[in-house]
């Protein structure tokens, strides 16, 4: 019974963390990736952690981008910057206790290409990990190489950027987060009459 269970919650883990790019994408208005920037010459390895090359880092990255991104066929270029800050790629260690964890930490910035314009006053900083599923819930550093923890880190660190972007609809020309929809007379109608009174 305890098995059963445990094979359960390990199927809903999984579940959890399934890959949505066979998706439509959400809805980032004109959007279209342009330029896609990775650096991560900086990046600063914690010291619990497999290795891997800034070059690596930016392969997975770039990959990621293009995979999420490159799905949008808006009509409105942005340029995406990422830096790769921080990372630790889970070693094989004891499971369950001592397994350590995968994590990736990320800093993106965005770009109208057209006005050639910063849209975030700073870097937005992300910190991600790697989905608890059956074969982490061990520590991944046992079930997984160190390619497939960049790539599920990288997965993770570009879906967080997305989730950033959706919250500025007004970067891409929608409405603003909670604008009120103004039904009836033409926006510049409405202005003339409240200049008239």
């Amino acid at each position: 019974m305890r098995r059963l269970a445990l094979i359960c919650l390990l199927s809903l883990l999984a579940a959890c963390g399934r890959n949505d790019l066979a998706d439509p994408p959400a809805d980032l208005g004109d959007f279209v990736l342009g330029h896609n920037v990775v650096v991560a010459d900086k990046a600063q390895k914690v010291p619990i952690s497999r290795s891997a090359t800034p070059d690596e880092w930016e392969a997975a990255m770039r990959k990621a981008v293009d995979d999420r991104f490159g799905r949008y066929d808006g009509n409105r270029i942005y340029n995406l910057g990422i830096s790769v800050d921080a990372y630790a790629l889970a070693p094989p260690g004891i499971p369950v206790i001592a397994a350590p964890k995968s994590v990736l930490v990320v800093t993106a910035n965005l770009w109208d290409d057209a006005r050639q314009q910063k849209l975030n006053e700073k870097g937005e900083q992300f910190t991600v990990f790697e989905n608890l599923d059956g074969a982490n819930v061990i520590g991944s550093g046992l079930t997984k190489t160190r390619e497939q923890q960049m790539e599920a880190l990288s997965f993770n660190a570009v879906k967080a950027v997305e989730g950033w972007l959706r919250k500025h609809p007004d970067w891409f020309g929608l409405p603003a987060a909670g604008a009120a929809v103004k039904t009836g007379a033409v926006p510049e109608a409405a202005e003339l009459a409240t200049a008239a009174k």
